[in-house]
């Protein structure tokens, strides 16, 4: 089949979950002799990594980059009060990129056409005029929804106001969108039940985040115990909320109490005020890492205090393939089949979390055990080459 992947963001280098999903996905496609072509959307609000070589998988794919500039200013703010519309998705719309589209429309008679995300369905129209490919919604998130949990958390009524409406306006638009492609893939059976509560009448496919698993090697020689860290992408907010609200409830017992542990605090785009957390010799923030494998496989223990957001966190999958010990939320664990104290540890308030990291951080066989179901729980379930074959499968049912 020749199939048309089509993204926000530039998915190289691969350091994030929305790229890793991406380029995992493209690596099962293309082993399994698919043609494959990448168009992505260079939003300027994530240009901040520069990526000094060419990623391998770009030479086995037709891939092609557009510059937009998503920023929005202090007058289009304020606008955007006013609007019924959600600036959110609106800013990812250009003209230009709508016209490149079609120019590739025109040059290829594309099988499917596979949207990743929301913020690429402005483009559906237009592409659903110029083209009798199968399109199809990979649903991310529950966008909406990631903004009305957000809201939740909020004790400022301003900024509960404010993301309610952001939510209100995500989840009108979200909603027309969701019948006039051919099919939607999500990662999990929650978001599969919210879509389908919508009244969705088309086909709804849960296919899990795969991932490659000969780049996961763990190797405990090198792993400091106990110690444990963070790692994830700061500029998604629900990640932002949620480390900060562990670093403020463990900052004392951390640094002055009787949880004797390096923290460590690692990801993409964090914000500077977050240097004040840091306390020499216990709490270390390190910003990006050159090697985000090298640095999960020289920690033990990894916290995902995720608050609010949806989806499938694909930072977890990954530390289970590398037999971390994971503490998380229910929430970040969603839409994977876990066993509570078995692969993972379920922990949702700060009690239950001091609880487990007591644990964890005197019990290295313990988090030892958890890491090694981890992994096998992921071979079962999470390999890319399996993942990819299931998605190829519901393209074909769909021609």
């Amino acid at each position: 089949m020749k199939i048309l992947i089509l993204t926000h963001r530039v998915p190289f280098p691969q350091n994030g979950g929305y790229a890793i999903v991406v380029c995992n996905t493209i690596k099962g496609l293309v082993a399994l002799g698919h043609e494959i072509s990448l168009v992505a959307l260079n939003a300027k609000k994530y240009n901040g990594s520069t990526q000094e070589t060419i990623d391998e998988l770009q030479s086995k794919i037709n891939y092609t980059s557009y510059n937009i500039d998503i920023s929005i200013s202090m007058l289009d703010g304020l606008t955007n009060l006013f609007s019924k519309k959600s600036n959110d998705i609106d800013r990812y719309f250009d003209a230009g990129f709508e016209k490149l589209l079609i120019r590739e429309l025109r040059q290829t008679d594309y099988d499917i056409i596979q949207f990743e995300g929301l913020f690429v369905t402005p483009y559906l129209a237009a592409i659903r005029k110029h083209s009798k490919a199968k399109l199809i919604y990979r649903s991310h998130n529950i966008e909406h929804q990631v903004w009305q949990r957000l809201a939740q958390q909020k004790s400022d009524l301003f900024k509960k106001w404010y993301l309610r409406m952001l939510a209100r306006r995500v989840k009108d638009y979200e909603l027309q969108q969701l019948n006039k492609v051919d099919a939607i893939a999500v990662f999990t059976t929650e978001d599969k039940n919210t879509i389908l509560s919508f009244g969705t009448t088309i086909p709804v496919e849960i296919i899990p985040v795969g991932i490659d698993l000969t780049q996961y090697r763990p190797d405990f020689s090198k792993t400091e115990f106990p110690s444990l860290f963070f790692l994830g992408s700061l500029d998604w907010l629900p990640n932002r909320e949620g480390i900060e609200w562990f670093i403020d409830n463990f900052h004392k017992d951390l640094t002055d109490g009787d949880l004797r542990v390096k923290f460590y605090v690692a990801g993409h785009n964090i914000p500077e005020g977050f240097d004040d957390y840091e306390v020499m010799g216990k709490i270390f923030i390190q910003g990006e890492v050159d090697d985000a494998f090298e640095f999960v496989n020289s920690k033990a223990i990894m916290i995902v205090p995720l608050l609010s957001g949806g989806g499938m966190r694909v930072k977890i999958v990954e530390g289970m393939a590398m037999q971390k010990c994971i503490i998380s939320t229910s929430l970040g664990a969603e839409g994977i089949n876990f066993e509570n104290g078995k692969n993972i540890i379920i922990a949702n308030n700060q009690e239950e979390f001091y609880e487990a990291i007591e644990r964890c951080i005197t019990d290295e066989d313990h988090c030892r055990s958890i890491g090694i179901n981890a992994r096998k729980l992921v071979e079962e379930q999470h390999d890319v080459n399996t993942v990819a074959q299931d998605l190829a499968g519901f393209y074909s049912r769909l021609s």
